[in-house]
């Protein structure tokens, strides 16, 4: 993979991460208001399109009130951006502690003053991000243990909620993205031996870890 994709793809993660911690700010509704998209049948330019229009359309306070609702509300949002809810049906559960272990083998913690759990959608985006410079293999068994298993759920979830309205474009793109990630994702690789820049001696320790 050649490095434009790489940094198109980091962007993406660190776009999406952006948008599910916290409301978009001005700069980042004119940045999608302004986007360069082209007129496809392929899901990721439709969903492109889809985003840039609801940039447009948008309001500040309104975007505001959708983002209070959707993911803080009143003890509890409409949505709920933790892998651990998403696979087990309640926070803090096992899959918290894995993606734990496995930020530790990669060298990788959560910053002092971000206070949600490592599991958060946004989290694994951030990490997804920082992987992309990374082996081909130790992307795949990242993506494919953390998001494969729940992004769907999670873009159903946005997609069904009442207040949701800019964030449905946003579902879509996440859904449309994650989908291609999971196709370049879906074929066995082999463990490569090469040592990572990451504090991971070989993809292949990494993922004898996970058994």
């Amino acid at each position: 993979m050649d490095n434009q994709q790489q940094t198109i793809r980091a962007d993406i993660y660190l776009m999406l991460s952006t948008l599910f911690r916290q409301q978009p700010t001005n700069e980042l509704i004119a940045f999608l208001s302004e986007l360069e998209t082209e007129q496809s049948e392929s899901a990721m330019q439709q969903a492109w399109n889809q985003l840039k229009q609801a940039a447009i359309e948008s309001q500040p306070q309104a975007l505001a009130d959708e983002y209070q609702e959707l993911f803080i509300g009143i003890g509890r949002g409409e949505v709920v951006p933790f892998a651990s809810w998403h696979l087990t049906g309640s926070l803090m559960e096992k899959p918290l502690a894995s993606i734990r272990h496995d930020l530790a083998l990669l060298g990788l913690e959560r910053e002092e003053q971000v206070k949600e759990p490592e599991d958060h959608f946004s989290a694994l985006c951030e990490v997804m991000s920082v992987l992309t410079g990374e082996e081909e293999e130790l992307q795949q068994v990242f993506f494919n243990k953390h998001l494969g298993t729940w992004f769907e759920s999670l873009t159903k979830q946005v997609k069904s909620a009442k207040n949701a309205n800019f964030y449905r474009a946003v579902a879509d793109l996440t859904q449309a993205f994650m989908a291609l990630e999971q196709v370049r994702f879906s074929a066995n690789t082999a463990s490569s031996k090469t040592k990572l820049k990451i504090d991971v001696k070989n993809v292949t320790e990494y993922e004898q870890a996970q058994k």
